[in-house]
């Protein structure tokens, strides 16, 4: 991994020359293109309240045409990354994007702390929670998760005024199970506990309820102690899974 301090880097706006980018894009814009659906575009759309314009590809078709696309690529360097990420992300439909998740979720390794600032201009362009979880479960917190240092950022992304990138904060450890750092998880939660918009208090409650299946007891005696100072779809969310042991009452609803 790079240096710490990757929110720090410079060029994260900037898209690197990549011969690999080039041809994946020219693939991309053929293949996608020719198997779009009008009508299921108009519906997909609709269900994402109009975050985008959408080809109309399903996820198995969209994938399969993604495996024509990679036939006989080579692994990308970081810098393909950045490249393929912010080329998709400039074109209009949402499929592209979806390509570039994917492609972000299976070479994470290949990228170092630096490429948390491009994962943050990822998040907070086009922003809505089809590409901004998978990119903070798997992207981000695969890079904090090589990179512990770049605990420093997410401190300070708990704490941001877009709330894409606090519920990144709160969600890049969903899948660290006994690696969780239960300290910050409960700690990036009550810092949040007040937030009045519904994708914050379901990423708690989404949070809780996941390491809820590595600790239930710690869960359950943090809740017991603060849950006064969540929303009740927070602490519901939490507790989905594991109630509230001996007592066990039933949460109010949001």
């Amino acid at each position: 991994m790079g240096d710490g301090g990757g929110e720090g880097r410079a060029g994260a706006g900037a898209v690197p020359g990549s011969a690999l980018a080039d041809t994946l894009l020219e693939r991309l814009t053929t293949v996608y293109p020719a198997a779009a659906d009008p009508d299921r575009a108009a519906a997909m759309r609709a269900y994402m309240k109009d975050i985008a314009p959408f080809l109309g590809l399903t996820t198995p078709v969209r994938r399969t045409l993604s495996r024509t696309v990679l036939a006989g690529t080579p692994r990308p360097a970081e810098a393909d990354c950045t490249a393929v990420a912010l080329r998709c992300w400039a074109l209009p439909e949402r499929e592209y994007q979806y390509f570039a998740v994917d492609y972000l979720r299976r070479h994470t390794a290949r990228c170092s702390s630096a490429f948390l600032p491009v994962a943050r201009r990822l998040i907070t362009t086009g922003s809505w929670w089809d590409t901004v979880d998978l990119l903070a479960v798997h992207v981000v917190g695969g890079l904090v998760a090589a990179d512990p240092r770049l605990t420093a950022d997410l401190d300070r992304w708990i704490t941001d005024d877009d709330l894409w990138v606090a519920r990144t904060a709160l969600l890049h450890q969903l899948r660290y199970r006994e690696r969780t750092d239960t300290e910050r998880l409960f700690g990036y939660c009550l810092r949040r506990s007040g937030h009045p918009d519904f994708f914050i208090r379901k990423a708690i409650g989404w949070a809780l309820r996941e390491y809820a299946k590595t600790d239930p007891d710690a869960v359950r005696d943090f809740l017991a102690r603060e849950r006064g100072r969540f929303a009740p779809l927070s602490v519901r969310e939490a507790l989905k899974n594991i109630g509230e042991g001996e007592g066990e009452t039933e949460g109010a609803g949001e």
